[in-house]
């Protein structure tokens, strides 16, 4: 299907091409007709001078050849000629008639008559004709002709003229159809971009910044994003509202396990496997809320306060290990996240680089030019190549001397997944361990006060 700017460019084409042939075919029909007349109207003249020419010599119309001075009557087969004729059968020609003659209507009139006819050698003539009275009693047919192809010549050096005039004509036209789809796109494109920065404040559209043709279209948009940020409030609520029931049946487990424990129990595989229906359920409640948040609604999380917070706490999770956290991050870095989301994201990521680290994580956050990166490094054994898809995938384990289900970096996947974000393992050069270099391309500028 064609796209508005193409039906518009192309109807735009069509109707200036069909305006400028109607009016050049009308432009043309009267400059025809003008030509036409204008041949005419000498043709008239000339008559009138012969006419009067003829009147003072109607008992010598040899002489009319000295009164009549336009040398082209002079020259043989010119291609203009007079004639005049008599009840006697006498006809006087013009010299460029030579020995030819020129016919006369079969019907004659008192009134002067326009015809075509062929004149020497088949020449195609215009003529004019018309039988004369004059006061010594005499009756004359009064002829002058003129070779057509002088008003065919002249009608076409006037649409020679014409032609680069509506060729130019033409071009405004295209010209003009392009400046008018720009200027009814304008509002279209306006309207794309504004959609598109949508999420830059919470404020929806304004109708009143649009024609009135796109203004119902903006109010179906407002009131079909408050419908969608309905939505995803309520799925939130109901997320919420699950993880809260499925959090106390886990606890009681947790507690009947321990009590189990304090008599003598072995209760290893049942925490282990509790622990993993733990981290499945928080990995599917988190692809759950993402997916109803990453699109939908004005999510903004303060990516700067979200790294401090987690630092001070890792800090001290790391500092009863005697390890050590370095953290370097600039400042006002704000996403188009869920604040919950990026800091699970971050939490768990953190929490590996704390538990396989051997001194040392440093994690750092920048801003590039169209996106944030974060890095979480450690001097840790790391990842093998081969095996960091085995890392990412759910419940990927390749160590299980360390307690955990495997689900954390497969959970940090999902929720970046969601938001168009990614995640990339790699091998830190500072510090030789596991590095990962999560990329958020949906920066969001510090909501104005």
């Amino acid at each position: 299907m064609l796209s508005l700017r193409e039906r518009a460019l192309l109807g735009g084409v069509a109707t200036g091409a069909i305006s400028v042939a109607v009016g050049t075919l009308a432009v043309l029909s009267y400059i025809n007709s003008r030509v036409s007349d204008q041949f005419d109207s000498n043709l008239r003249d000339r008559h009138t001078q012969l006419v009067v020419g003829l009147s003072v010599t109607t008992d010598n119309p040899d002489a009319l050849q000295d009164l009549m001075f336009d040398p082209a009557y002079g020259t043989p087969y010119s291609g203009r000629y007079w004639q005049v004729t008599n009840g006697r059968d006498e006809v006087f020609t013009s010299a460029s008639l030579f020995d030819e003659t020129i016919a006369e209507p079969v019907v004659a009139t008192a009134s002067a008559t326009f015809w075509n006819t062929t004149g020497p050698e088949g020449e195609a003539l215009r003529s004019i004709y018309q039988e004369i009275s004059y006061e010594d009693g005499t009756v004359w047919g009064v002829s002058v002709a003129e070779s057509r192809n002088e008003l065919i010549a002249e009608r076409r050096a006037a649409q020679r003229s014409l032609l680069p005039v509506f060729t130019l004509v033409g071009l405004i036209g295209v010209a003009g159809s392009l400046l008018l789809m720009s200027a009814i796109m304008g509002p279209l494109r306006k309207l794309r971009t504004d959609v598109a920065h949508r999420w830059d404040t919470d404020e929806g559209l304004k109708p009143d910044d649009y024609p009135d043709e796109v203004s119902p279209l903006v109010d179906d948009l407002n009131k079909l994003s408050r419908r969608n940020r309905d939505i995803v409030s309520g799925s939130r609520r109901q997320t919420a509202d699950l993880a809260h029931a499925l959090k106390t049946p886990t606890a009681i487990l947790r507690n009947e396990l321990s009590s189990l424990a304090e008599h003598g129990a072995t209760i290893d595989t049942a925490q282990e496997a509790l622990d993993r229906i733990d981290a499945q359920l928080s990995r599917s409640l988190a692809r759950m809320r993402a997916m109803n948040t990453a699109e939908l609604s004005h999510s903004r999380a303060d990516l700067s306060n979200s790294v401090d917070r987690l630092s001070r706490l890792f800090s001290r999770m790391a500092e009863r290990d005697g390890k050590e956290l370095e953290v370097i991050r600039q400042k006002n870095l704000w996403v188009r996240m869920d604040p919950q989301d990026i800091e699970e994201v971050l939490g768990n990521l953190m929490d590996n680089a704390v538990k396989w680290c051997r001194q040392t994580v440093r994690v750092s956050a920048m801003a590039k030019r169209n996106s944030i990166e974060i890095h979480i490094e450690d001097d840790g054994p790391g990842i093998p190549e081969d095996d960091r898809r085995e890392a990412l995938r759910s419940g990927g384990r390749l160590d299980t001397s360390v307690a955990g289900t495997g689900l954390g970096l497969a959970i940090a996947v999902d929720l970046l997944n969601a938001y168009g974000a990614k995640l990339d393992l790699g091998r830190s050069k500072v510090l030789g361990g596991l590095e990962c270099r999560v990329v958020i391309n949906s920066i969001h500028k510090k909501p104005s006060k």
